[in-house]
């Protein structure tokens, strides 16, 4: 009899136990079909549509003998829910809802079963249990699925809305404008925190480069000097002092170690027999001229009798022949000619001067020249189109700053050659640690900084303004680049601009193409002067124009470390190969 009732038992569960998967399965899908349209959707059809889905006509029969059971307590119960009715109102109030949820959860109740292994009564009990949770996990889901469907009529219906009074709107309103300025704030402290870790990854990246080099002569005299544990603290402080830039204030006298090094100040294809060419040195005037042997010579701009400019004048017989009373002067600066009174033995200041690869060099430091000159020729394969000299109001290193930093093309020569550059996320300019070259990431552009005063960059291109590959040996054709930022005064630097190409070799022997190479030359610069201008103005009235160095202003930090290094008399200079 006992196995016979439990066979009963066990047939009047079977509907419970079959009838609930689909609720639960139902219950799901409506929730995950809610939260999707609830963003989405805007209209009323939506809230209509979302009101038949929740018409479900579930019918839950409970059997009457398992409901005698002695000690069951709970089951099933049999409801159903209509979510509209006629004119799209609501059928069942939510206070009459409470009834059919107001269920006690019955995990808590559940047997524990004290033997090893279960018998027929209790196995029946731990099921009974399992299906009670079932029924109690899809009222709870189906009554989240009632409020959230009030919720979308409330706010999507325009009849609900209607009933809302106006305060009710405005306190919704501001809710909403709170959450969004909410957002808004935690938007920008993630902004904070990217731009934060973008500038650490900088630093690091500094660190990572140039430590081994800047540290290596603090390194070598710690270890002959064995000083003592107590100064490292005094040792991390000059390294971080030296790090810093300060450039500001009106531009200070050249250092006279700034001279000590040959500095290219002509063409030679613009060096006649017969001609005279002025130019400016660390603030003093010089004169360019060829001898009776056909090389180039420099001395001082002035006239030893009163002082007249000797470029006004002219070449005679390889010396320079001052206007005012016709005395001439040789290459090295000697008076060999004084006419009308008697000769005075007299001489005025030169300068070392050689003439290699087609420019003009002079030495106008103290110390004895050094025995080679840089080379500053293009690479194997590229053939000089244009030489051009021009004169720019601004001091040298600040053009020397701006040349040496590329990510300000894309904003500053839109109408030039980076028309149509697009803007990239990061710009980096990547070198090794013991040298003052490197290229550009995204660019394919490589770039040197040779002292004291060039700057060497080869671009790869495909067309005028166009950039094509990551790397410069990823394109086809060239452009190579020299530009020389001579210290005239502290006020006036001289360029030298020379362009080669490794394609279209016969646009050198097209007529007037010079003038054109100069035209867009100058657009160029006209485009980066009035920024660098407006640099010098800020400075002289003392801004710091290295007042926040970051990633990819490596290069030109490292030209202003190397500078002051020189100024300093550093043994080493750092960067050098």
């Amino acid at each position: 009899m006992r196995k016979s009732n439990d066979n009963r038992d066990r047939a009047s569960h079977k509907p419970h136990i079959f009838n609930f998967p689909p609720l639960i399965s139902s219950a799901t899908y409506l929730i995950n079909f809610i939260v999707t349209i609830v963003p989405i959707a805007m209209t009323t059809a939506i809230a209509t549509a979302t009101a038949a889905a929740l018409s479900l006509p579930i019918s839950l029969s409970r059997s009457s003998k398992f409901n005698n059971r002695k000690g069951v307590r709970g089951g099933f119960v049999v409801f159903a829910i209509s979510a509209s009715g006629e004119g799209g109102g609501l059928v069942e109030k939510k206070n009459t809802w409470s009834a059919l949820f107001d269920v006690e959860e019955p995990r808590s109740k559940a047997i524990q079963s004290k033997g090893k292994f279960l018998d027929v009564n209790e196995a029946f009990e731990v099921a009974r249990y399992d299906i009670q949770y079932c029924d109690w996990r899809a009222r709870q889901d189906l009554l989240t699925i009632m409020l959230l469907h009030e919720k979308v009529v409330d706010v999507l219906n325009p009849l609900a809305r209607d009933y809302k009074s106006i305060g009710t709107l405005k306190k919704d309103l501001a809710e909403l404008q709170e959450e969004l300025a909410d957002a808004h704030k935690q938007m920008h402290i993630s902004e904070a925190r990217v731009g934060a870790a973008l500038d650490k990854l900088a630093y690091m990246e500094t660190l990572v480069n140039d430590r081994l080099l800047q540290d290596r002569n603090t390194t070598t005299m710690e270890i002959t000097t064995s000083s003592p544990p107590s100064t490292s603290k005094e040792t991390v402080e000059r390294k971080t002092q030296r790090k810093s830039l300060n450039v500001s204030g009106p531009v200070q006298p050249y250092h006279p170690r700034l001279k000590n090094f040959w500095y290219p100040v002509a063409f030679s294809r613009d060096l006649k027999e017969d001609t005279l060419i002025p130019i400016d040195c660390f603030e003093e005037p010089w004169v360019l001229f060829r001898g009776k042997d056909g090389k180039p010579g420099c001395i001082r701009n002035t006239c030893a009798h009163r002082a007249c400019p000797l470029d006004l004048g002219s070449v005679n017989e390889g010396r320079v022949q001052c206007p005012y009373h016709g005395w001439e002067y040789s290459t090295d600066g000697k008076c060999e000619k004084m006419p009308s009174t008697k000769f005075v033995n007299v001489k005025i200041k030169s300068l070392p001067c050689f003439e290699q690869e087609g420019m003009i060099w002079i030495w106008p430091g103290n110390e004895p020249p050094s025995a080679t000159i840089p080379s500053l020729q293009p690479p194997k394969g590229f053939q000089i189109h244009a030489e051009i000299v021009m004169e720019l109001p601004v001091e040298h290193g600040l053009l020397l700053d701006n040349l040496l930093d590329l990510a300000h093309a894309p904003f500053t020569h839109t109408s030039t050659f980076a028309k149509g550059w697009s803007v990239p996320s990061l710009v980096k300019f990547l070198t090794p640690s013991s040298g003052l070259e490197g290229y550009w990431d995204p660019y394919p552009i490589d770039m040197e900084f040779r002292p004291p005063c060039m700057v060497l960059s080869t671009i790869g291109i495909s067309k005028p303004g166009k950039l094509e590959g990551q790397s410069t040996k990823q394109c086809a054709t060239h452009l190579h680049q020299l530009h020389v930022c001579l210290p005239s005064t502290r006020s006036k630097t001289r360029l030298l601009y020379r362009m080669s190409l490794d394609f279209a070799p016969v646009l050198q022997y097209v007529p007037f193409m010079q003038y054109l190479w100069r035209h867009f030359a100058e657009k160029v610069l006209n485009e980066d002067l009035r920024l660098v201008l407006g640099q010098q103005d800020r400075m002289i009235n003392g801004e710091n124009v290295w007042n926040m160095p970051v990633s990819y202003d490596k290069l030109g930090v490292r030209y202003r470390l190397w500078r002051t290094a020189v100024e300093e008399g550093a043994k080493q200079l750092p960067f050098s190969k």
